[in-house]
Formats: C-alpha cells, sequence, structure tokens
C-alpha cells in the first residue's frame, strides 16, 4: 500500500479514532458516595435505604455512576470517618445519607469545606435551616419537621386535645423536634404539661412513662425514630393509658407496625404519601411515581418490605437523574467545577415529583417539598391507613 495513501487516509482516521478514545477516558466516572445505617440500633431505618440504592441507575445522562456505600452502625462518629473516607480516598462528586440527624449535623463543616453537594435522608430541619455558608451545600428529601408537625397539631386542634405530653430522644431529633412543635402547639391552645427524654439505646423507658402518666395529657407526642420508637408507647400500653399518642414520620415504616404489635394500634402519624400509595386518587401525580418505587423494591426485596426511609433515598436519586446532565454542560466529573454545578442545578429543581413529595428548591429553601408531601394516617389493623 502506497506511503501516500496511508499518511492521507489511514493516519487521520487513526489518530481521530485514539483522539476519541482519550477523550472518553479523561471524562471520569461519577462518583456517588452513601451513608447509611445498615446496622446497628437504626438499622430499621438504615437497611431500606442501602437496599434503596441497587435500584438507582447505573447511568446519568449517558454517564457511568458508581455508587459507594459505607454503613457507619448507627454511630455519628462513624458518619464523619466514612465521609472523610469519601471524600478523601474516592473524591466522591455527590453523598446520599446519612440515616439519623445526629450523624447529618456532625457532616456538615465537613461538606461545607469540601464542598461537595448532599442530599441527606434524614428529618431535622436544621439541616437546611436557618440557610448559611455550612448548608450551602445540603439538601434534604425528608419533610422538613415544621411540614409534619402543622398537619399533626391541626389534627391534635380538630380533636379537640388541650394537653400533651411530649417524649422525644435526647439527642438533635427529639431538641429539634421540640423547638419545633413546642410553640406550635402553645398557639393552637394545646398545653404541653410533660416533657421527658430518652437515648436510643435505652432498654426502658418506664420511669419517663410514669411521669407522662402523672401529668395526665388528653395526647402523648412521641419524637423518635425506627424501632426505639415503639419503646415509650409500649411503656404507656402497659400502665395503662388510654389517650391517643402521636409519633412523627420517623416511623412511617412497615416495621414499626411489626415490631409494635397490637400495642402501636391506632398511633396517629403525618407522615409522606408513599406509604398509603395505592390509597391516593389517580389524580395525585405522587402516586404513579411511589408506586413504581414500590414495584421495584418489592420485586427485588419482597413484598410488604418499603418504607418511606427508603423513598427518601429514591428521591435522592430522582434529582440526581434530574440534575447531573445539567452539570455534565458545564464541568467534567471529579472536578470542583463539576460539583459546584451539581449544587447549582440542584438548588434550581422546579417541581420535580417523587415518591415523597413534589420538590421546587431555591437559594433559602433546600427541602422544596410542601403540603403535597404528607397526610394523616393511622395504625388500623396492622396497617397504616390514610384518615379522610
Amino acid at each position: 500500500m502506497p506511503v501516500r495513501f496511508l499518511r492521507r487516509h489511514l493516519l487521520p482516521a487513526l489518530l481521530a479514532s485514539l483522539l476519541a478514545g482519550s477523550a472518553s477516558i479523561a471524562l471520569a466516572d461519577i462518583k456517588v458516595g452513601v451513608i447509611a445505617s445498615s446496622t446497628g440500633v437504626t438499622a430499621v431505618v438504615g437497611i431500606p435505604q442501602k437496599n434503596t440504592i441497587a435500584l438507582l441507575p447505573s447511568e446519568i445522562g449517558g454517564q457511568k455512576i458508581d455508587y459507594v456505600v459505607l454503613d457507619d452502625a448507627s454511630d455519628p462518629t462513624n458518619a464523619v470517618t466514612n465521609l472523610k473516607k469519601l471524600l478523601a480516598e474516592y473524591k466522591v462528586d455527590a453523598l446520599i445519607g446519612p440515616t439519623t440527624s445526629p450523624a447529618a449535623l456532625a457532616m456538615l463543616d465537613f461538606v461545607a469545606e469540601a464542598k461537595t453537594p448532599l442530599i441527606t435522608t434524614v428529618g431535622s430541619s436544621a439541616l437546611v435551616t436557618p440557610m448559611d455558608d455550612k448548608r450551602h451545600w445540603v439538601f434534604k428529601t425528608t419533610q422538613n419537621d415544621d411540614l409534619i408537625a402543622e398537619a399533626v397539631v391541626a389534627h391534635m386542634r380538630a380533636t379537640h386535645v388541650r394537653s400533651v405530653g411530649f417524649i422525644g430522644f435526647n439527642d438533635p431529633y427529639g431538641e429539634n423536634w421540640y423547638k419545633v412543635f413546642a410553640p406550635m402547639a402553645e398557639k393552637a391552645g394545646i398545653r404541653i404539661v410533660a416533657n421527658e427524654r430518652f437515648t436510643r439505646t435505652d432498654p426502658s423507658v418506664t420511669g419517663q412513662a410514669l411521669k407522662l402518666l402523672a401529668a395526665r395529657p388528653d395526647a402523648v407526642f412521641v419524637a423518635a425514630t425506627g424501632g426505639p420508637a415503639v419503646l415509650p408507647q409500649t411503656a404507656l400500653a402497659e400502665k395503662g393509658y388510654k389517650g391517643r399518642i402521636y409519633q412523627t414520620h420517623g416511623v412511617a415504616t412497615n416495621d414499626f407496625i411489626r415490631i409494635g404489635g397490637a400495642r402501636v394500634e391506632g398511633t396517629l402519624m403525618a407522615g409522606g404519601p408513599m406509604l398509603v400509595a395505592d390509597e391516593l386518587p389517580a389524580s395525585n401525580p405522587i402516586k404513579a411515581v411511589a408506586q413504581n418505587y414500590i414495584k421495584l423494591y418489592e420485586a427485588k426485596y419482597g413484598a410488604g418490605t418499603t418504607s418511606t426511609f427508603g423513598a427518601n433515598t429514591w428521591d435522592a436519586g430522582l434529582l440526581l437523574q434530574k440534575t447531573i446532565p445539567e452539570a455534565l454542560k458545564k464541568a467534567k466529573p471529579g472536578t470542583p467545577e463539576f460539583r459546584a454545578a451539581l449544587r447549582d442545578a440542584l438548588e434550581q429543581t422546579r417541581e420535580l415529583v417523587g415518591a415523597q413529595g413534589v420538590f421546587t428548591m431555591s437559594p433559602r429553601n433546600h427541602n422544596g417539598m410542601d403540603s403535597r408531601a404528607r397526610l394523616m394516617m393511622t395504625v388500623k389493623d396492622g396497617h397504616w391507613i390514610p384518615l379522610p
């Protein structure tokens, strides 16, 4: 074959092919770090979060996504250690998790310093309010406490609850809930006649239950999550309490009913619509998204295994599916510019329908959920059902 032909035809084609290959190699995979409490006292919350990661897409915007999942064993110190590992060793572009509010709050400074967007799946509104330099990089897919508290207080008032006993975790989850709930209740004319605390690992809350009973409240409000949230209800039932018991959306799972059994019948809660997706009207846009998530999850993990905690992670995945293509238009994965572009795209999200609500973010609102993300429900015959 003549040398002139090689130079004129084959060499340019070969060069173009090599350049195209090097370009694809230069564009690194997008790395998403995930921290979940798949073991320990909060595992009932963390396991469905971890499980949901396996359902998220392995490619977004034509780019491969690598998920790095670490277990913090329900320990905030472990969560921070995992975070540092994800940032320093894996150099992740985004973060999902962790499972608990104390762990998430402990991560704020490190996330801000690394300038890496965190989509957290915890309940406490303290993760995104008040907005400041630390929270600038944090977004949240669980309903803020005040959104849930509004519905709870409205139900209490409508059903003539005039006094309430409060018992919550002795950590940022319980403290933030009291901070949010107490002024709302008092404004509605509902007196808080007892205020008790317990830790996530306490084997008994008999002492706190006796103090609640002595205060003779019309209702008791429990600010806890997962399996430990059953403990106050069990103690109150054993002591003969007959009033209403309200829980936060920290128990929005069928496991709460499995663990509590007959002792949690009648529990009242304002929670995300995914938990009662089949009961939603066809006109509700959340219904189809929630049912799709339930179908995918139960096909892999078994019937009746879904929880709203996993749905919060699913919604984090939906946010990334929406925003990663926008960030790719501005920068390459693995760079500070890409992480900043991803953060900006998350903040610009408008009317994204998730399994738990509809998200419209803004510079001052990194949760973006409204009243469509909650409804009152109760436990009846071993199932969560929506209230009329």
